[in-house]
């Protein structure tokens, strides 16, 4: 593990989240700060080995444990409000600028639903931010007829109703390490209430909806036989968006967690090659 701080962020609402950061050595010029936003039951700890290249090339990593989540306040899969993931967001970006040198750029990196909630928070326009990287976000949750009626009925009669997301660990990699990991891991769970899926469910096609509107520059990067979330979202985002702000590429045979796939090498390269032409 590199060398990371972790410490406790009260949020606007009062809640505790569990923040982490990776600052580059004093020798080192800050290119950037990345704030990487993690996915449906896991943590921050889990982006270690990602942050660990970010600041070898230059960019400073904030991360943190989202409501319900990890080490931060709420019950596993919890959500207090429709938009409490957004609000911590945005409550986060406002506390980083201030301790952030004037021009430094600030970037956000979400994963899965991290992803939907970055470019949520982005397509709304609550914050500013300089860029945007998107890792196999949850912008199409593949819901079958039965889950989207559900998903409509649930969160008004029992919103806080907690069940088994459904997430097989099987296909977050074929590294089998990387699988073994997250099912040993005590901080990841498999929880998710009803608003918490209610949010999935309709703010990734507000998302997409928005695409042809994008003015921040992107990079898209998703996995082709993603199994956990559908990659159509990503492609109809993909298709839509300006090319001159979104660049997107897909990992054919990638599960979803490109990043700590087999291959993953050649999505770092893709990151870091667009890292380098902005900034």
């Amino acid at each position: 593990m590199t060398d990371s701080t972790l410490v406790t962020y009260t949020d606007a609402q009062g809640f505790n989240l569990a923040l982490m950061d990776w600052p580059l050595e004093d020798h080192q010029p800050l290119r950037g700060l990345v704030i990487i936003v993690h996915g449906l039951g896991e943590h921050a700890g889990r982006y270690d080995a990602l942050a660990a290249r970010l600041v070898q090339w230059g960019f400073a990593v904030r991360s943190y444990d989202q409501h319900g989540h990890g080490e931060s306040s709420g019950k596993p899969g919890s959500l207090p409000t429709d938009t409490q993931l957004l609000d911590d967001l945005a409550d986060l970006i406002d506390h980083t600028r201030v301790h952030l040198p004037a021009g430094v750029p600030l970037i956000l990196l979400g994963h899965s639903m991290g992803g939907l909630v970055a470019s949520r928070l982005v397509s709304l326009a609550m914050r500013r931010v300089d860029a945007l990287v998107l890792s196999s976000p949850a912008l199409d949750a593949g819901l079958s007829a039965v889950q989207k009626l559900l998903v409509a009925v649930l969160p008004r009669i029992a919103p806080d109703l907690r069940v088994g997301n459904g997430l097989d660990a099987t296909y977050l990699s074929h590294d089998p390490v990387v699988v073994q990991a997250y099912r040993n891991d005590p901080l990841v769970h498999d929880r998710i209430s009803a608003r918490l899926a209610r949010f999935i469910a309709t703010q990734g096609p507000a998302v997409v909806a928005h695409a042809s509107h994008w003015t921040v520059p992107t990079l898209l990067l998703w996995a082709g036989d993603d199994r956990l979330v559908n990659p159509e979202g990503s492609r109809r985002f993909a298709e839509a968006a300006p090319a001159q702000v979104v660049s997107s590429q897909c990992f054919e045979g990638y599960y979803h967690e490109i990043f700590n796939e087999t291959g993953r090498e050649a999505v770092l390269d893709a990151l870091q090659a667009w890292l380098d032409a902005r900034f």
